[in-house]
């Protein structure tokens, strides 16, 4: 397929990184984005470079894309720090924890470290007092997204590609019919977060919204992304609403602080004062420094989640020239190049770095169906 036509809908930094990697592979490439790139999904994120290990297809995906990311660490405007993710334990009961991620983590080939009491303080004096321990991966990292977003973009255009700024309304035959009256015609790639349900309604998606709060310059107070070990029941829990403690020093000196989670189908983008205090609590619990701080600015966003938790990637059922990549919940950013490599080696029959089956789009389109 390679020299075809491939229209891309959706500029977060999935659709952002299939676009670069298409162009790359010599397809003829229009990136179709109503809005700011990166200005979704992707600026609702923490931007963490991280590996969950409670899936075992996600914790794939997370590792290949990993490595991929080394490519972009010099990217100045991407922020991209080394800092490390300190899991924190609050009690013995989680520190028992630490050894089956530890070699989870192993088996992929990640390192990481497990770290007494003693031992985190000496990482992060300012964690609240008579924490159990916790674990180190010192390798993960964190990125300002919009602007790896944006950095793809050009790439992409670097090499012929067309940036669109229209809105799909539906998927045709053989291509997708924009707003503005035009119908492009090509092999389609839906990366469209949230909206997915607009021009895929089979496949089911639901928008979970985020709190996240940036503060003023407080440059030493934290060295690593720190988070609770409870994170990932959070993150990937069905409750209706949950928080966890996720702090990130990023390299301007500033602590961006999370994070929240709730099912809004609704799309309302209003800050949540309840929500907002609970996510900032349970922060104070374990960084009780962060009470005193100046916070700069208060935002929201939403991040698409499937029913089954993991994103979809591969050809959509039923659709000759239309394929998806979207869905990654908290992990878009970890696995944006992952994903991208994943999507094209299928669209060009090429054997795949790791297994797509468990995001093969027809796992749930048939669950619906049925």
């Amino acid at each position: 397929m390679s020299g075809d036509v491939l229209i891309v809908v959706g500029a977060g930094i999935v659709g952002a990184a299939c676009a670069e990697r298409a162009s790359a592979e010599g397809f003829d490439v229009t990136l179709v984005e109503p809005g700011t790139v990166g200005g979704g999904a992707t600026a609702a994120a923490m931007g963490h470079l991280i590996a969950m290990d409670d899936d075992p297809a996600e914790l794939a995906l997370s590792h290949y894309s990993l490595g991929l990311w080394n490519s972009l660490a010099d990217l100045p405007q991407a922020q991209f720090s080394r800092c490390g993710t300190l899991w924190v334990a609050a009690d013995e009961r989680e520190l028992a924890g630490v050894p089956a991620k530890l070699e989870r983590l192993a088996a992929v080939g990640i390192h990481a470290e497990a770290v007494d009491s003693a031992a985190l303080y000496q990482l992060e004096p300012a964690l609240a007092p008579r924490l159990a321990g916790g674990m180190l991966v010192p390798r993960d990292a964190v990125v300002y997204g919009p602007a790896v977003a944006m950095h793809l973009v050009e790439c992409a255009q670097a090499r012929g590609a067309r940036l669109l700024r229209d809105r799909a309304l539906r998927l045709t035959r053989d291509g997708v019919e924009l707003h503005g009256g035009r119908t492009l015609r090509g092999t389609v790639l839906v990366a469209t977060g949230c909206a997915l349900r607009e021009l895929l309604p089979a496949l089911p998606m639901r928008a979970r919204k985020g709190h996240l709060v940036i503060t003023q310059r407080y440059p030493g107070l934290l060295r690593h992304q720190t988070l609770e070990l409870g994170y990932a029941d959070s993150a990937h829990g069905s409750d209706d609403s949950s928080v966890a403690f996720n702090v990130q020093p990023r390299p301007t000196g500033q602590i961006l602080i999370g994070s929240s989670r709730e099912f809004d189908d609704a799309m309302d983008p209003a800050v949540s004062m309840p929500m907002l205090r609970r996510m900032l609590e349970r922060s104070f619990r374990y960084l009780p420094a962060l009470r005193g701080l100046d916070a700069l600015r208060v935002w929201t966003g939403f991040r698409p989640t499937s029913i089954d938790g993991r994103p979809y990637i591969g050809r959509v059922p039923g659709m000759e020239h239309a394929w998806v990549a979207a869905g990654h919940e908290g992990l878009g950013i970890t696995t944006a190049l992952g994903t991208a490599c994943l999507l094209l080696d299928q669209l060009l029959q090429r054997p795949t770095a790791i297994d797509a089956a468990p995001f093969d789009p027809a796992r749930l389109a048939a669950t619906v169906a049925a």
